[in-house]
């Protein structure tokens, strides 16, 4: 798929002029920061250097106070304290470093995770059923809660108290907990509200540990698990994530606990070498991989082994459930672009709802992003649980698929999300006058320039300006993500130099030179599309959009290109 190049540009240009001196950087180096919202020298250090001593006070926190007195009174006492979390890799992780923290106290402490089909997203029947059968004293919620107003109370009635730790959006009503922690309520002054929900978990360790009087490096020693959780669940790597991000990167990077060194080692990943793209897209996916099958227990005790023996084998469980979840997300993908491919003209039609009764609930996410990716157009994705049809929604930029939903409201069971994701329960009945409605609504709001998607380009890069000086600055703008991402350059008027090819399962491979600048590995991950177009550029000379990264192959690091798009000059 092509792309429109969109470059940023910094609000204030003069900026980048003022960095240049002050740091004695280049211009591009200092581009790339002025786009970042870095004004000044200060900043600056702050960026480059990430300091543990600069994360915020917990007790900034609304309602911190009575959550660290209760739990740690909890502690004193050795009550029964039950962690309740999510099934996806922030909510395990929450759970997990909860877990860690209160077990080496001594707490009898237990967990439970939601199955993700049988009893669904947050604070349940079933857990408080859970809670009162092995007579906890107290719950403690992380990365749910916030919405758990009745659930609060049947707690409450028979003697459990429950403090919430979560990081969602607030809704009418909070619920009456001995404390609600969520840097999103309206009466919270916390600085940074894009804690991720392990991160607001730290937090309460962090206080709790202040309150006992004890070293704030026990805390600390739980930082890996939530990079792991900052990385995988989107949040923007700004502000305190950033800190928090880059300190559990060392860890991982130097000793990683045994669950996840069971990881890396299943995986073939260096420790030494472990990025937040590994994270992204190697670790983050097979924690996951068992809460999208059902039952996210699994992930846990990975995240919570003691021992390499007993570590390996949860890592070996962990593995065999993402190949099954592979399985089904590439059999549920070609199938679904098979149902396009043959009942949808794109020439006429602005979205997608795709339904297939025996799709697996745990991946249909997965494909309705891929099929957006493929085809540029907002993607719903419905499968039958139990006689009703649930399913995800995917969109694209400039068009807000929560809001499009409540214009669909009167045809739904159920919906919720926000402007990019969105799932929905829906009758079968109304489901041809929904997907009707859907593309009237996408259509109406949509441009044929909106389906191509947006390349946001960073700045232009002759290849030739590209040393081990450029790329030691910036190496240190890691970790990336949301709020800091990868730059992307254009390099114009590239030579190829031989012959460009396909390696693996569909990866572009070739070497481009620019002004007599040595010639770069390129990889194009799934790009074998473009093959065609490089080999017959002949003399023509090729724009390139792309980023920079280090490849680590047998003990050896290089730089490459990652190409991203490619464009062919007359």
């Amino acid at each position: 798929m092509s792309f429109r190049w969109v470059y940023a540009e910094p609000e204030q240009e003069e900026t980048v002029s003022t960095l240049q001196e002050q740091l004695g950087v280049s211009e591009k180096i200092a581009h790339l920061l002025a786009l970042r919202g870095i004004d000044s020298y200060d900043k600056a250090k702050s960026f480059f250097r990430p300091e543990l001593a600069k994360i915020h006070d917990p007790f900034l926190m609304k309602d911190m106070d009575k959550a660290t007195e209760r739990l740690a009174k909890a502690i004193r006492e050795g009550q029964k304290i039950l962690v309740y979390g999510d099934y996806d890799v922030d909510g395990t992780t929450s759970t997990s470093i909860l877990f860690i923290f209160l077990k080496r106290f001594g707490v009898d402490v237990d967990f439970y995770i939601p199955h993700r089909f049988k009893e669904g997203y947050g604070i349940n029947q079933e857990g408080i059923d859970y809670a009162i059968e092995i007579d906890a004293d107290l719950i403690v919620s992380v990365d749910c809660g916030i919405t758990a107003v009745e659930e609060t109370e049947q707690a409450k009635e028979h003697g459990i108290d429950v403090i919430i730790c979560d990081h969602h959006n607030v809704g009418d009503r909070i619920p009456d907990a001995v404390a609600v922690l969520d840097p999103k309520r309206k009466d919270c002054n916390y600085p940074f509200d894009g804690l991720s929900g392990a991160g607001v978990g730290f937090k309460l360790i962090q206080g709790t540990i202040k309150k006992l009087g004890l070293s704030e490096d026990m805390a600390f020693e739980l930082l890996d698990l939530v990079a792991i959780s900052i990385a995988s669940d989107i949040v923007p790597i700004q502000d305190e994530n950033r800190i928090l991000m880059a300190e559990g990167l060392k860890q991982i990077n130097s000793d990683p606990r045994v669950g996840v060194k069971a990881l890396l080692d299943l995986i073939n990943l260096d420790i030494g070498s472990i990025s937040t793209s590994n994270i992204v897209f190697s670790i983050g996916p097979r924690i996951n991989a068992a809460g999208r099958m059902g039952d996210a227990t699994k992930a846990v005790l990975l995240l919570i082994s003691e021992t390499r023996t007993e570590a390996r084998s949860r890592a070996n469980e962990l593995e065999s459930i993402n190949v099954a979840r592979r399985d089904k997300d590439s059999k549920t993908m070609e199938e679904a672009q098979a149902i396009v491919d043959q009942d949808y003209n794109l020439d006429k039609v602005s979205s997608m709802v795709l339904h297939q009764p025996d799709w697996h609930l745990g991946v249909i996410g997965i494909v309705a992003s891929r099929l957006v990716d493929t085809y540029g157009r907002p993607a719903v994705m419905l499968s039958t649980v139990d006689g009703k049809i649930k399913g995800s929604a995917r969109s694209i930029d400039g068009f807000n698929i929560y809001e499009a939903f409540k214009k669909c409201e009167d045809l739904l069971e159920q919906f919720g999300g926000h402007e990019y994701a969105a799932g929905l329960t829906i009758r079968e009945e109304n489901l041809k006058e929904f997907r009707r409605r859907i593309d009237e609504i996408a259509a109406d709001n949509l441009s044929d320039q909106d389906f191509i998607p947006e390349l946001k380009i960073d700045c232009d890069l002759d290849l030739s300006e590209v040393d081990m000086g450029f790329w030691k600055l910036l190496s240190q703008f890691e970790p990336f993500g949301p709020g800091n991402l990868r730059p992307i350059f254009v390099s114009r008027d590239v030579d190829v130099e031989g012959v460009p090819t396909v390696v693996g399962k569909g990866h572009l491979k070739m070497k481009v030179s620019q002004n007599g600048s040595g010639a770069f590995d390129v990889i194009g991950f799934n790009m074998h599309d473009c093959l065609p177009k490089v080999r017959s550029s002949d003399d023509k000379k090729l724009d390139i959009a792309y980023s920079l990264e280090e490849n680590h192959w047998n003990g050896r690091r290089t730089l490459q290109v990652r190409l991203r798009d490619v464009k062919i000059r007359d």
